[in-house]
């Protein structure tokens, strides 16, 4: 294949970043972005899963996070349309948070060093 023939390569720009704490728009639970795929990785299965009418696109970035709702906590994987910022609620209190970051200054979680680093 030549350089003609190639696909392009699409970049895609994430809202958020690791640490940012984040609310869903249409359903009652919040959570802190512990990964980003910058279009959607997830299973056919899954996809299909989501009511139609409200289906997300593929083509955007889509966030884990370390979610809680006022019943539970739990990890979701949510498309970059349907989050909003919402540090101004204060930090997660989902339990695996301080395994990922090391704390919250009000807007974001400082994510927690890798082993690497301690060498």
């Amino acid at each position: 294949m030549d350089a003609s023939q190639s696909t392009p390569m699409i970049i895609r720009h994430a809202r958020f970043g690791l640490g940012d704490v984040v609310r869903h728009r249409l359903f009652p639970f919040r959570g802190v972005v512990v990964d980003v795929d910058p279009e959607f990785a997830n299973t056919e299965e899954w996809y299909q899963s989501i009511p139609e009418d409200i289906r997300p696109s593929r083509d955007q970035p889509f966030y884990h996070l370390l979610a809680e709702n006022e019943e539970s906590y739990y990890g979701a994987y949510v498309s970059e349309g349907n989050l909003i910022p919402d540090a101004e609620n204060g930090p997660v209190s989902h339990p695996q948070v301080p395994e990922a970051f090391e704390g919250f200054d009000g807007e974001r979680y400082t994510l927690r060093a890798g082993p690497e680093s301690a060498h």
